[in-house]
């Protein structure tokens, strides 16, 4: 029998709620990921229309049709593009847009694929330009012209690929160009979970850690998760250290709240920069304000703001983004408990 590792310190408890992760946290992150649609929690419409999908292209014997999944950070993207790799029973390569710097190092990928592989690219917003352009032509035709030599030497080689799916994952769509998001035959949309949806996950996740959780530990971590597994799972490992050093054994809704009030969350689920960024707004009289201005305020990058923290907060009514700029909404006055300006009525 495995001698059960000692539970962590006080101060391993006190640097991991201040986000760093514990040793073993990337471990476990791939224990609680989802290998199946079985498995896989939640999106139900979006893991119906896979199925479909690839049990059609299975029987036609052909590569699945190249695959846009889009929505916030969190939801799941990742995992499904794993899950649509074994099911198609086919090799899985991934990489991100950013690591995609030369149409050099996509060519490298692109040749190495077998038939039938899957292709993962996240962050596909974030892929340059003259990268997108080369992967037009292996989406549609797999084919590849690269480009010999420089000058008036240079000459184009066609380079014959095998057939594969290319499965792309983005914070960003709107960021996609048309002709880009065209190419991709199957587009789907990951919503935030559902309160039932985040219990389910945490029970499972907590079976797999073997940590006990009761009902009302479970629902606690659920509704203040943000909509988002990834943020669920966080929540638990984090609580868990809690439970551990407090000798407590069950996850209960005390424990849990302790375990997330150290970690700044608050019964919403807003944490420290989200109220910041209300705060920001606040203190520019309710918005409307850019997002650059928020950004400097509250010393974060825009991309994250708008890639991490606006999706929830503009989902919630905290935020409002309209063509002037970000400003406060209903929920965010209400969370720093004050009035919206009495000369503007009508935007509330």
């Amino acid at each position: 029998m495995a001698k059960k590792p000692p539970p962590p310190s006080e101060d391993e408890i006190q640097r991991a709620l201040a986000g760093e992760a514990l040793p073993g946290d990337d471990q476990l992150d791939r224990r609680l990921r989802p290998e199946s649609f079985g498995d896989f929690v939640g999106q139900d419409d979006l893991k119906r229309n896979l199925q479909l999908y690839i049990q059609a292209a299975r029987a036609r014997k052909e590569p699945l049709d190249h695959v846009l999944l889009s929505g916030p950070p969190g939801l799941g993207k990742t995992t499904l593009a794993g899950i649509i790799a074994r099911e198609m029973g086919a090799g899985f390569r991934s990489t991100s847009g950013p690591a995609l710097e030369r149409p050099a190092d996509l060519v490298g990928l692109l040749t190495g694929l077998e038939p039938g592989d899957v292709l993962f690219i996240d962050e596909i917003h974030r892929i340059g330009t003259v990268v997108e352009e080369y992967l037009y032509s292996a989406m549609d035709d797999f084919k590849i012209d690269v480009v010999i030599d420089k000058g008036p030497g240079a000459r184009a080689i066609k380079i014959d690929l095998k057939p594969f799916t290319l499965v792309a994952a983005t914070t960003r769509e709107g960021l996609l160009t048309g002709p880009f998001r065209s190419r991709f035959g199957i587009p789907e949309k990951l919503a935030y979970y559902g309160p039932e949806d985040l219990v389910r996950i945490v029970r499972r996740s907590a079976g797999i850690l073997g940590i006990e959780v009761d009902d009302a530990g479970a629902m606690e971590l659920a509704r203040r998760a943000r909509g988002t597994p990834r943020v669920a799972n966080r929540f638990l490992k984090r609580v868990r250290d809690v439970a551990e050093v407090r000798r407590a054994g069950t996850v209960t809704a005390e424990i849990a709240g302790e375990g997330l009030a150290m970690l700044g969350v608050d019964e919403r689920g807003l944490d420290r920069m989200d109220r910041q960024i209300l705060d920001a707004l606040r203190k520019h009289g309710g918005g409307p304000i850019g997002l650059k201005t928020i950004a400097v305020t509250v010393g974060e990058e825009e991309d994250t703001i708008e890639e991490v923290y606006e999706p929830f907060l503009i989902q919630g009514g905290y935020v409002q983004k309209t063509p002037k700029g970000r400003r406060l909404g209903p929920a965010g006055y209400q969370v720093l408990g004050v009035k919206p300006p009495k000369e503007e009525p009508g935007l509330f």
